[in-house]
């Protein structure tokens, strides 16, 4: 497999959320590759969508989603949990797909099953805010072998705050993989 080049980001938010489902996550670390494949997403659309960190307009937490596509967009929530993200779209549209779960392929001992987990389990912190996913150590790769999956939409989680936006079906897994987060059973 090779890595997914800089046009594929490029693209519509929606488009590569559900095309980055069965690709695999992989960060070289410390002399250890990890891989993950990716099996539960969540797409933001930029400045207008009320669940997006963009809405607030360039900060300096959020500038790196209105940079170049293909970079990594990682922030901390609640203080302890790094959240890693995909920049799309063209410079300056403040999008990105968060990546929810991974499916563990290799080097991966811990829980993947939830955006904080799973980069605990890839060892992906801020420190790798703004790379490039074109990198030698931190890149997704192309799904050129895979079988054919069903995707699920559904609304994202924990966004109530966004008022129409938090109904939006905008959360997209692959039906039946036991990765995915735990949330769907609660219907959310």
């Amino acid at each position: 497999m090779k890595k997914l080049p800089r046009s594929f980001y490029e693209r519509k938010t929606i488009l590569v959320a559900k095309d980055l489902l069965g690709c695999h996550l992989v960060h070289r670390s410390q002399g250890v590759e990890k891989v993950g494949k990716i099996v539960e997403v969540e797409a933001y659309l930029g400045s207008h969508d009320l669940a997006c960190h963009s809405s607030k307009g360039v900060t300096p937490r959020t500038a790196t989603m209105f940079g170049p596509a293909g970079h990594a967009y990682v922030y901390l929530i609640y203080g302890m949990y790094h959240c890693f993200n995909v920049v799309t779209e063209p410079q300056g549209t403040g999008a990105a797909v968060l990546i929810r779960a991974l499916e563990p392929i290799s080097n991966i001992l811990h829980f993947t099953h939830g955006p904080g987990l799973l980069s605990k389990a890839m060892m992906i912190d801020k420190t790798l805010n703004g790379v490039d996913l074109l990198s030698d150590f931190l890149f997704i790769t192309d799904k050129k072998h895979e079988k054919p999956i069903k995707i699920v939409a559904t609304p994202r989680i924990g966004v109530p705050y966004a008022k129409e936006w938090a109904h939006k079906p905008l959360r997209f897994y692959i039906e039946g993989n036991p990765f995915v987060s735990k949330s769907r059973a609660l219907g959310r």
